[in-house]
């Protein structure tokens, strides 16, 4: 992959990836998140994607991706710790497969850019029809939210974690604020997200001809964008504090528990293959602690996993447990924590994490998404960009200490439970 600034603000990503049959196109709309916009930029991906200028509507442009041998276009937005990130996508056959010669990766240009920097306005703002339905679709999720106790345990404890920090902003909006969205304030929103925006445009399967030919493109778009490229917001920890404990409670079969620990300091990327391994070795892999200890053998929840944020340098441990087992799976969930830190970690379960982390990054260059997810993420983190290669070779040299250096570096902040109101006391 080369990585090269083609304006302020802006960089291209490229990979020829000969051995794929498709080609990808990506813009990449990266911003620190605002409080007073959170809800417009979450409702923008959806309004963006039912079509563009030059195809307006979903049929035109369903009709339009068909002709294109079945090409795909998506717009879609995430989190990325205290930053927004949106991203406009179009993926389809090589030119060298289309019937009767067509420059499809023109196309693929036509369908990103023209998304990206040419919505389908009316009277100069958004469609206000389009609008309207997106609206109720992001209301929809928005109270639906509380439905899916799973992820709801994990967003309440993330607000209880984060506070008033800037990784606080609700990125999926907030739902009294989406009657008063208008095709104004989304139209305002997505001026100054094409002014102050870091974008990256990443080109997968296409030719250093077709390359340039998109990154031209590219910068005559932003040639009419008065740009303002802002920095974005480096990486984060929570500082550490006393644990707070949460209950809400909810008449549902399963209770949920969710933990945040924190780093108390920003995540460095030279550790993150350590990171890694200590996530596969405590709860992000079938052969770790909690699967093995607190599920398997102690039977204290049907599902207990642990998952890393680099952005954030937090740790969250998500379960669904009986209501009256809650505090003991607590107390378990811990005492592994603190058996890695401490205790003996055998050389035979170090190398099983260890090879099965290897075997899941052997398959990242086996998708243009799992290409372009890799080396985004290592933009987005700071420091040297790895390779794939280079990631597996670190990981190799990741010792025990390394491991527990991490753990013991992480302590618990929140602790969230949803339980049944007879359920017993959190402790």
């Amino acid at each position: 992959m080369k990585r090269t600034e083609i304006a302020p603000g802006v960089h291209l990503s490229w990979d020829p990836a000969p051995k794929f049959n498709r080609c990808r196109i990506s813009l990449h709309f990266a911003f620190p998140a605002k409080r007073e916009t959170a809800t417009a930029h979450a409702l923008l991906p959806l309004v963006m994607e039912r079509g563009y200028a030059d195809c307006p509507d979903m049929t035109q442009m369903t009709k339009k991706l068909a002709r294109l041998y079945g090409a795909d276009l998506t717009v879609d937005a995430r989190p990325l710790g205290a930053n927004h990130n949106l991203c406009v996508s179009a993926t389809g056959i090589k030119n060298r497969f289309a019937l009767e010669g067509e420059d499809l990766t023109r196309e693929y240009a036509a369908l990103a850019l023209g998304t990206a920097f040419h919505p389908a306005f009316s009277g100069g703002v958004f469609d206000p029809e389009a609008v309207a339905i997106e609206k109720q679709m992001l209301r929809k999720s928005l109270e639906d939210e509380v439905n899916e106790k799973r992820i709801y345990c994990q967003r309440q404890a993330n607000r209880e974690f984060f506070g008033a920090s800037p990784a606080g902003i609700r990125q999926e909006g907030y739902l009294e604020e989406v009657d008063g969205l208008t095709p104004e304030t989304l139209t305002a929103a997505y001026r100054e997200m094409l002014e102050t925006a870091q974008i990256e445009l990443l080109i997968l399967g296409c030719g250093e001809a077709e390359t340039q030919a998109v990154t031209q493109a590219l910068l005559g778009e932003l040639a009419a964008v008065a740009r303002r490229p802002v920095p974005l917001c480096e990486n984060l920890a929570m500082p550490r504090q006393e644990t707070v404990r949460k209950t809400e409670c909810f008449d549902t079969v399963q209770a949920k528990l969710c933990m945040l620990f924190t780093l108390g300091e920003p995540m460095q990327p030279d550790q993150m293959a350590a990171v890694r391994l200590a996530m596969a070795l405590y709860g992000g892999s079938v052969t770790s602690r909690l699967f093995l200890n607190v599920r398997e053998r102690d039977h204290l929840c049907y599902y207990c996993s642990s998952s890393f944020q680099s952005f954030t340098g937090s740790m969250a441990v998500n379960s669904g447990v009986e209501h009256t087992d809650a505090a003991r799976a607590e107390q378990a969930i811990l005492k592994e924590l603190d058996d890695l830190r401490t205790g003996p970690i055998t050389e035979e379960e170090l190398e099983d994490c260890r090879l099965s982390l290897l075997s899941g990054m052997a398959g990242i260059e086996d998708s243009l998404g799992g290409i372009e997810t890799w080396y985004y993420m290592e933009v987005l983190r700071g420091g040297a960009v790895q390779t794939p290669d280079e990631a597996r070779a670190a990981l190799r040299a990741v010792t025990r200490e390394d491991v527990r250096a991490i753990l013991r570096q992480l302590t618990l902040s929140v602790s969230y439970l949803l339980t049944r109101e007879e359920g017993p006391a959190h402790v």
